[in-house]
């Protein structure tokens, strides 16, 4: 039940979401959000009560495994969420606000807002995805952040946690929670958990397994996992799972989606034709025509984003668009560049495109890729031979190239 003045707050912030719109100013969905949190600080609170919601964190994935997480639980009933990725205070009750009617929501929450928000909403579910550093400049330090997650859980103690067990920091994050279903949703970056969070001993890592040689913390093992083909799960589960996403990120992504939807009572079947079906993220992961060239759009925004991304290159493609920018949302320092391994592109024509395009020009001469520079995206796909052109862009470079790319339609 929402209260007389958070109606109010409601009206006044779909007033200026209108107001954004007619003027051409975007779609207001922030806008709305902030006017009606300034006028009732409750009314994220107000939206999320009665609903049975699952909150999405992480360094990366956040948003494809929402999306992924929302198609599996629409199997079920209506569902509300932040589709586009704004996953602070003012997106969630703009999502919230857009379904009034749906007992179930699927939220992306940023991880430093993950405890205060979960206080609003008092979640089923929280999805563990993974931490690594991002935007040291603007976040902060990781381990603070897994801290902070691990105190927000306590808080919450019948939440079901569905955690990465291959992620030192999530797993570490999630331990002590008394509902616990850990996923082997892979771990490919690994240079941000060399050691134990909790003893700050080192970390072992045999394959798959890891442990701390400084007390009795070690990888659990998954109640859920994948390989190339199929998804696993409790009670000798095994289907069958076809993705129309790239990498193995994405079914590490699908298999923490369908777990959790399972936890709010999907059908197992239906979660995974559901999650198979998610073929585009806010842009992420699309084709698109430029003249004479296709591109498929791929969006990466730190070291651990940057080596997933990469490994979904196509290598015989007739040329690779990497953009760069630096702007507050990407992370001024871009010192990361060189924890990236750009390396090995002797078969395909590498542009160095972005606001910071030089920047990336050096480290991709420093890695030995033969490169051009053309700091205008769109300009640098033309500049590949005819044929298919795969882009790699940090956050504002993408935006920016999705508003050129609209304008030339």
């Amino acid at each position: 039940m929402v209260t007389r003045r958070g109606r109010l707050a409601l009206a006044a912030g779909a007033g200026a979401r209108w107001a954004s719109r007619v003027t051409g100013r975007g779609a207001g969905a922030m806008i709305g959000g902030l006017i009606a949190l300034a006028l009732d600080r409750s009314i994220l609170s107000q939206l999320g009560r009665g609903r049975r919601t699952i909150v999405v964190t992480g360094t990366n994935g956040k948003s494809t495994t929402t999306r992924m997480a929302a198609a599996a639980l629409a199997t079920t009933g209506q569902v509300a969420t932040n589709a586009e990725g704004a996953n602070m205070d003012a997106g969630l009750v703009a999502a919230l606000a857009a379904a009034r009617d749906a007992s179930l929501a699927v939220l992306e929450v940023d991880e430093m807002h993950v405890p205060h928000v979960s206080d609003a909403v008092d979640p089923s579910v929280v999805v563990l995805l993974n931490l690594s550093r991002d935007q040291l400049d603007r976040v902060g330090e990781i381990n603070h952040i897994e801290r902070t997650l691990r105190s927000g859980l306590a808080r919450h103690p019948a939440a079901v946690v569905i955690a990465n067990c291959d992620d030192v920091l999530m797993t570490s994050a999630a331990y002590d929670s008394p509902n616990v279903v850990w996923v082997a949703a892979g771990g490919g970056w690994a240079g941000d958990s060399v050691s134990c969070p909790r003893s700050g001993e080192i970390i072992i890592r045999d394959g798959n397994h890891w442990y701390s040689t400084g007390m009795a913390f070690k990888r659990p093992e998954p109640d859920w996992w994948f390989d190339a083909d199929h998804l696993y799960g409790p009670d000798g589960l095994s289907l069958p799972m076809s993705l129309a996403l790239p990498g193995m990120v994405n079914r590490g992504n699908a298999t923490q989606a369908v777990a959790a939807a399972v936890t709010l009572g999907a059908d197992p079947v239906a979660a995974v034709a559901a999650v198979s079906q998610v073929d585009e993220v806010a842009g992420r992961y699309k084709t698109v025509q430029v003249g004479s060239h296709t591109a498929r759009l791929l969006l990466a925004k730190n070291p651990a984003g940057w080596q997933e991304a990469l490994s979904m290159l196509d290598r015989a493609a007739a040329g690779v668009v990497i953009a760069v920018n630096g702007q507050v949302p990407d992370g001024e320092d871009l010192s990361w560049l060189w924890d990236v391994r750009f390396e090995h592109f002797e078969t395909v024509q590498v542009v160095a495109a972005g606001e910071r395009g030089t920047d990336l020009a050096v480290r991709l001469g420093y890695a030995g890729v033969e490169h051009t520079l053309v700091h205008d995206t769109v300009r640098a796909i033309e500049s590949c031979p005819s044929g298919h052109v795969d882009v790699i862009a940090n956050y504002t470079a993408f935006l920016q190239l999705n508003r050129a790319l609209e304008r030339l339609k």
